[in-house]
């Protein structure tokens, strides 16, 4: 299929077993902290929980890990997640779609911090700003240089809590929400209005149910490594196997652009 090379285009990504070749970012924390969701994930999968609550849980859970000792702060969490497992490719793609004028963005349920360490590596020209989209200026500063990133970053995570002393903090009560499992397709279009971009001139590259939504709002739906078989019949390509070099052949194919590789 060929598309309006005049528009602008866009790419969304999911991230955990995507990106991040870990079944879960959530998961990858917790076994740093030893411990389990698993009561959680079973009322949420029996209907009992939602969304909102299974995070607020899954935060009571972080910080009650430590119920005889210091509390669990800001900066363990962060340090928790260094040597994230990444997918083999993972930067080439992204700075790849970049250097062809792509628009690309993260979207997902998985933990903010990998998302926004992943972005922080592809800088803009610009000092780092707050904006709809954008990421902290700790991650900026430490692998952007202090300059704003030139992806679009919508994930879920904790919350700063209260200030302990030299810029560390506690965690709050409260998670960071703003990726819905059933929801990814609304960011889409949210990304799609600010950016002029057409459906059309979207591709979404995910590996699970929680993409169908998205996969619905794009004109070049990609299932990439499957969780299982729900989101396939939704998908225009399947790659099964842990190769981004594939999804980036298959996104410059449909869009008629030439491979460097």
């Amino acid at each position: 299929m060929m598309t309006n090379m005049d528009e602008p285009r866009l790419v969304c990504l999911d991230m955990d077993r995507v990106l991040v070749d870990h079944l879960s970012t959530w998961q990858f924390v917790y076994d740093g902290l030893g411990i389990s969701n698993d009561e959680s994930f079973e009322l949420y999968n029996q209907g009992l929980l939602d969304e909102w609550d299974w995070i607020k849980l899954d935060i009571a859970l972080i910080k009650e890990s430590r119920k005889n000792g210091p509390p669990v702060l800001d900066s363990e969490l962060r340090g928790l997640m260094v040597g994230m497992p990444m997918m083999t490719y993972w930067k080439e793609l992204i700075g790849g779609l970049l250097a062809r004028d792509f628009h690309v963005a993260i979207v997902s349920g998985g933990l903010q911090q990998t998302a926004r360490d992943i972005a922080a590596q592809f800088p803009s020209d610009g000092p780092w700003k707050r904006r709809w989209g954008g990421i902290d200026r700790f991650t900026a500063n430490r692998f952007g240089g202090g300059n704003d990133t030139l992806l679009h970053v919508f994930t879920n995570g904790w919350l700063l809590g209260a200030p302990v002393g030299d810029g560390e903090h506690t965690l709050d009560d409260f998670g960071r929400y703003q990726v819905q499992m059933d929801g990814k397709g609304s960011v889409v279009k949210m990304l799609q209005r600010r950016l002029g971009v057409s459906k059309e001139n979207t591709a979404s590259v995910g590996d699970s149910a929680g993409d169908i939504s998205m996969f619905k709002e794009s004109g070049l739906p990609i299932c990439f490594n499957p969780w299982d078989d729900r989101p396939k019949e939704h998908a225009r390509h399947i790659v099964e196997e842990k190769n981004l070099q594939l999804v980036e052949t298959i996104i410059l194919e449909h869009f008629g652009i030439p491979s460097t590789s």
